[in-house]
């Protein structure tokens, strides 16, 4: 795994998700980048600044009671804990939940939110439930599926195992960024140019929406700087 740096990092806290997707394009010179999320999205506190981290992946179901012993179970459910509290920070809890589309286990509520913040991780995607939204912690986003009542027969199936997230597909350690548009994965090799690649998306984007945003502006105006536009952008 590369090494984030601490500038880059600092960068990715402060963009949306979007534009991390369109600067991954410039990053390798093309679109064609398909590494994130589909449909929509709940987000526990929107305009919240996004999740950034190493993914901490995980497998639950709830919609039936578990089929093994109650103390593996629960010996399980401590080891989930004691693989979201490790890894080289900055890390993200990212859960699949295995009943999808017909998931009621709201795991993401109060409690859970306040020991994942406690073990610090830097927020939550996954495609099950979260409920306990006027009450869950500040400081740590959660991205789900769906919002829901119940936590049913929730426990912990896989722990580290590569998972899928609305069509996206996460393993252990790989770096995640998420909204409230969705979440991506960031390709390796892409992290050492993504500042820059960051930059490059921002400043083109500039030479419209300097223009569009001023008094005066009229279609001349717009396609002398769509023309600059198209010249810069991937």
């Amino acid at each position: 795994m590369a090494d984030i740096p601490v500038d880059l990092l600092a960068l990715l806290r402060q963009v949306d998700t979007p534009t991390v997707c369109n600067a991954i394009e410039v990053a390798q010179g093309g679109r064609g980048f398909n590494r994130f999320t589909r449909g929509t999205m709940q987000h526990s506190k929107p305009g919240d600044p996004p999740i950034v981290g190493r993914a901490r992946t995980a497998k639950i179901a709830g919609l039936a009671p578990p089929q093994e012993a109650p103390d593996v179970i629960k010996a399980r459910r401590m080891e989930y804990f004691r693989s979201m509290a490790d890894g080289d920070g900055p890390t993200c809890a990212v859960v699949e939940d295995l009943d999808y589309p017909n998931c009621i286990a709201g795991w993401w509520g109060e409690v859970h939110v306040a020991v994942h913040k406690g073990l610090g991780l830097a927020g939550a995607v996954t495609n099950g439930v979260m409920r306990d939204l006027d009450v869950i912690d500040d400081g740590f986003p959660v991205l789900a599926g769906s919002v829901g009542v119940s936590h049913g027969f929730v426990h912990v199936r896989e722990i580290g195992t590569p998972v899928s997230i609305m069509g996206l597909q996460v393993a252990q350690g790989e770096l995640v960024h998420a909204d409230r548009h969705g979440a991506l994965v960031v390709p390796e090799d892409v992290i050492p140019k993504l500042k820059a690649a960051i930059e490059t998306v921002v400043a083109s984007e500039a030479i419209v929406l300097g223009p569009a945003r001023e008094d005066g502006f009229d279609i001349e105006k717009l396609a002398e700087a769509w023309a600059k536009f198209e010249a810069a952008r991937t």
